[in-house]
């Protein structure tokens, strides 16, 4: 029987992923945040991102200076091609009142990292990432929305402490908030990061499938020639 994402597996496993990479992870966050403002670089630390999600997925370590590795700008025709793709796909659907376009988002979620980590084209990447999550995209949805209301609850209950009158209590409070955006930021990278080992090992099982119908596809039969 094939193996389901589990959603509240992943949330858990994420909270221990995210405490043992903590650091690693609240310095990537950090350095992502101060230069996604910044025209061009912002492109690679993006991509960068993505592959420090896929790193994360590996059980590899994390660098949160890889982001600005020069490597990162070598997807930089195919990040503008898939999102290209992605943004039209998302729009189309949206047409259809909302919820296609919803659903299609979910089922896309995972091309870019397949199209960095398989080596695929930004089509193949996202008919794999709809292949990988078919069956699963309440799944998926179900861990953003958990998710979030999780990184909200935290963020309002400190929140709640900033708005105690005083300034110490808005001192203190207000630095509570922004670490509590930081380590949920980080937090939410820890579970993608699980989220997409799950599809990887789906898309992978894929990718071998096809690729064993390609072999054991029988060979065209030869044209006699003419006399």
């Amino acid at each position: 029987m094939e193996k389901k994402l589990d959603v509240v597996a992943t949330l858990k496993e994420g909270f221990t992923l995210g405490l043992k990479n903590l650091v690693p992870l609240i310095l990537l966050v950090i350095l992502y945040c101060l230069t996604l403002w910044i025209p061009y670089l912002n492109v690679g630390t993006t991509i960068g991102m993505y592959k420090a999600v896929i790193s994360m997925s590996k059980g590899e370590k994390i660098d949160p200076l890889s982001i600005f590795d020069k490597s990162n700008f070598a997807h930089l025709g195919s990040f503008f091609l898939l999102m290209g793709f992605l943004t039209i796909g998302i729009i189309v659907a949206g047409a259809f009142m909302f919820i296609p376009a919803i659903i299609i988002g979910i089922a896309w979620d995972f091309a870019l990292y397949f199209m960095i980590d398989k080596k695929v084209s930004p089509l193949k990447s996202l008919s794999l990432s709809y292949d990988a999550t078919l069956g699963e995209k309440w799944r998926i949805f179900a861990v953003v929305v958990l998710l979030s209301i999780i990184l909200s609850v935290a963020t309002a209950i400190f929140g709640a402490i900033a708005s105690i009158d005083g300034a110490f209590f808005a001192f203190i409070g207000g630095l509570l908030v922004v670490a509590a955006v930081i380590v949920g930021a980080a937090y939410a990278v820890a579970v993608e990061a699980l989220m997409y080992k799950h599809f990887s090992e789906k898309a992978d099982a894929l990718i071998e499938g096809h690729h064993c119908c390609c072999h054991h596809a029988e060979p065209a039969p030869e044209i006699a020639p003419e006399a």
